[in-house]
């Protein structure tokens, strides 16, 4: 897609920067400071989360899926098990695998913007660390219920 320019941000991991595909139209920024990634976003027509799909990725739940939607940006991810089971299954990303990811990152660049932003903000409106401690200590507070476990005590 030499019409498109690609701006990959963060780190390289585990792979020889030499071995990066090079092209005009790639750009590899490196690590950037985390208050400096709205500059980035706000120039962005959509997100591209091209996880490798391996034993490594089998469990991870990228933290930037909601920071993507929640800078209103337009995002596609490759099949990432959270990724499908939280935001594809709502329709919030669209899913790609090698053989589609041009026909839908077109369609997405096609797509009005803000086409999915109210479906967006209302499913986000309830995500928060607060609302996931609740959840995960309400789990917790089950298993130790059923094996007779001291209480689970929240610090202040």
């Amino acid at each position: 897609m030499p019409d498109v320019d690609f701006i990959m941000v963060g780190p390289v991991v585990k792979i020889d920067p030499n071995e990066l595909p090079q092209a005009a139209n790639l750009h590899w920024l490196g690590g950037k400071e985390y208050a400096d990634l709205p500059h980035y976003l706000r120039h962005w027509d959509a997100g591209w989360m091209p996880f490798v799909l391996n034993s490594s990725t089998r469990y991870i739940s990228p933290t930037k899926t909601p920071e993507f939607l929640a800078a209103g940006i337009p995002l596609i991810s490759t099949a990432i098990v959270d990724v499908v089971r939280t935001y594809g299954a709502e329709g919030l990303v669209d899913i790609v695998d090698a053989e589609d990811i041009e026909t839908t990152l077109r369609a997405v660049l096609r797509r009005p913007r803000d086409a999915k932003l109210a479906q967006v903000d209302a499913y986000l409106m309830d995500m928060s660390w607060e609302n996931t401690w609740v959840a995960m200590a309400g789990h917790i507070e089950r298993v130790r219920s059923a094996k007779h476990i001291l209480p689970l005590r929240r610090s202040a």
